[in-house]
């Protein structure tokens, strides 16, 4: 009868796990409803907000000037304090942070679908996704803006404070100029920069 009680223990503390790994992404709390789809700077946020990775693109000199796209993780603040800003932790040894060198135009392709909140096709529209396109800018690394990022990355994603010295890390940002978001059916949503850095402040508490 106490072998039985023990097992019902254990398939229970399971069951909770893994509603807890269900409900979060990096230790983010995942909302239940996320943003209408009408509500084009709250989804971008939202994205945003609940992703740790996406895929990095920028201009390869070593490629001769062909796209060249790279799966990076990224964080765009604290898992309260979103900012919409992607920062990222990068290293010369890989071809993005030396490409960023040579030419800074840069985009950043997220989608909604390793998120977990949409059962479509990666492609079907109703399956969110955003590219954030700008500049790939290395940070001063004694400034305040590399202090948040650092905060930022290594909440979200612990492991990277293991990672080897001797690689020369540092702390990225994209300078968002352009964004392309498809969120529903009828094409992409209007969305300034603007718009998307500056959402309300009722509506950036409901996502972040």
């Amino acid at each position: 009868m106490q072998g039985k009680g023990f097992y019902c223990f254990h398939v229970l503390s399971l069951m909770l796990l893994l509603v807890g790994f269900h409900g979060s992404v990096q230790g983010r709390l995942l909302f239940v409803s996320k943003p209408d789809p009408d509500d084009a700077s709250g989804y971008a946020r939202w994205l945003a907000s609940q992703s740790s990775w996406g895929v990095l693109n920028t201009i390869s000199s070593e490629l001769g000037g062909a796209p060249f796209g790279n799966v990076v993780s990224f964080s765009d603040g604290l898992p309260d304090k979103g900012t919409g800003i992607p920062y990222f932790y990068l290293t010369a040894l890989d071809p993005t942070a030396r490409n960023a060198f040579e030419d800074q135009r840069s985009s950043l392709s997220i989608s909604e679908y390793p998120i977990g909140t949409c059962k479509a096709d990666p492609m079907n529209p109703t399956c969110a996704k955003i590219t954030l396109t700008g500049k790939l800018v290395l940070l001063d690394g004694n400034s305040k803006e590399a202090e948040f990022a650092r905060r930022a990355l290594f909440t979200k994603h612990p492991e990277m404070k293991d990672w080897p010295e001797d690689h020369n890390f540092r702390f990225y940002k994209l300078e968002i100029e352009d964004i392309f978001l498809i969120n529903y059916f009828g094409g992409p949503k209007p969305l300034t920069v603007d718009q998307y850095l500056h959402p309300k402040k009722d509506l950036l508490a409901s996502v972040l």
